[in-house]
């Protein structure tokens, strides 16, 4: 089975994980793909495949004999999809032959327009796969979860010698905990990728360290007619707060290595209100700086209004991996390599979010990324091509081979 059709299988199941829940996993429907994972990998010859009760799913093929003492390669996909847009009754449409023009999404008025997505027309003549514009594909990240899955079939049927890969698919990366309870030991490899980037060919290694902030500001409401001197609008103060962010410094107005303050949420009333960023840089020192900017700005804040207007949490939620990737560089090496062999071109560049690998490789395993072949992840407009699967499959099955040498 080629990883597309695999994939196609995989977006008919509901896995949107819930930021809202505190379970393990955080939607119990999650394991509706593991338990069919589980028994694909079973019918292809990983017999160890199992899902714990958080949702995690493990499975090893062990080396081919003569190959015991090869460095143990693990690959990583996640298997929830983003809850900023629905991805529930997917309706994939496969077109062939792609003439490199828009593409109207079904029947939701949505285009897939090649004035937005500049790269459509690098795709032409290629297969390509995208949504009826009513939900996200859910390419990120069952593309990767494919693409791993088939890697192995064809590694077991073309009977490839090989040292002992173990894989991983994990519930809840879109809502930030997807490494919370990955059991590293068990997983058993040296190293991994995680399979859950964009365009096949793009590899990852650096990531933004990144924070969540939450300002509290408690108002004072009186009559408005009363109100000179005395009210203190929460709402309004909020606003002051975030004029007092330096200008250019949003996820619009940045790119490649730039950091900045992303404003998630404001609400509230006069009397008190909520307002909530997420604070990304690739640097650790501008990370530092950026909140520090932070707490000044609700240091100043009070001063005006009075002790207690504002109260400031910070949450560090993960750091900059390439400290932990860049003492064993040959993985950076070695995925070149395996693209260059699969006839892709390496693209090297920073990861302007974060992945299961960042975290995955401070618990011990450094662990990179690699792109999927996919495109516009976490809406309606996200995309992939049958051929950038196929780039991606012959990448993971080239790790495999050059790692069994190395």
């Amino acid at each position: 089975m080629k990883a597309y059709e695999r994939l196609l299988r995989y977006v008919a199941v509901h896995t949107t994980s819930d930021e809202e829940s505190t379970t393990v996993p955080t939607a119990a429907r999650e394991f509706d793909l593991a338990k069919l994972l589980v028994d694909e990998l079973k019918s292809i010859g990983i017999k160890d495949a199992a899902v714990d009760d958080m949702c995690y799913v493990y499975g090893t093929l062990p080396a081919t004999k003569g190959y015991e003492n090869a460095k143990k390669i693990g690959f990583i996909a996640h298997m929830d999809t983003a809850p900023d847009f629905s991805g529930e009754n997917v309706k994939p449409r496969v077109i062939e032959n792609y003439d490199g023009k828009d593409v109207a999404l079904g029947t939701s008025g949505r285009t897939l327009e090649t004035a937005q997505f500049g790269h459509l027309a690098s795709l032409k003549g290629r297969t390509l796969i995208v949504t009826d514009g009513t939900t996200l594909l859910g390419a990120d990240d069952k593309a990767g979860v494919a693409e791993i899955v088939t890697m192995l079939e064809e590694i077991i049927r073309e009977d490839i010698p090989h040292g002992k890969i173990s894989v991983a698919f994990t519930p809840d990366e879109e809502v930030g905990s997807g490494a919370d309870h990955f059991d590293v030991e068990r997983f058993g490899a040296d190293f991994g990728y995680t399979c859950d980037g964009g365009a096949e060919g793009e590899l990852e290694y650096e990531n933004f360290n990144a924070a969540g902030a939450t300002f509290t500001i408690n108002g004072f409401n009186v009559h408005p007619g009363e109100a000179k001197n005395k009210m203190i609008n929460a709402l309004l103060v909020a606003c002051e707060i975030n004029e007092k962010l330096p200008k250019g410094q949003t996820p619009r107005d940045t790119e490649g290595y730039e950091g900045f303050w992303h404003m998630v949420d404001l609400s509230g009333t006069t009397e008190k209100a909520k307002l909530s960023y997420i604070i990304r840089d690739h640097d650790f020192a501008g990370f530092e700086r950026r909140k520090e900017m932070l707490m000044k700005i609700a240091e100043v804040v009070n001063a005006q209004y009075g002790k207690g207007t504002v109260t400031l949490e910070i949450r560090d939620q993960y750091r900059n991996m390439k400290e932990k990737i860049e003492p064993c560089m040959h993985l950076i090496d070695n995925a070149k390599k395996a693209m260059e062999l699969a006839g892709v071109t390496p693209k090297v560049q920073p990861i302007r979010g974060g992945t299961d690998g960042a975290r995955l490789s401070f618990m011990g395993l450094p662990c990179p990324n690699l792109g999927t072949g996919g495109y516009a992840f976490h809406g309606p407009y996200e995309h992939i091509t049958v051929e950038g699967m196929d780039a991606s499959v012959k990448v993971l099955k080239n790790l495999v081979v050059l790692y069994r040498d190395f």
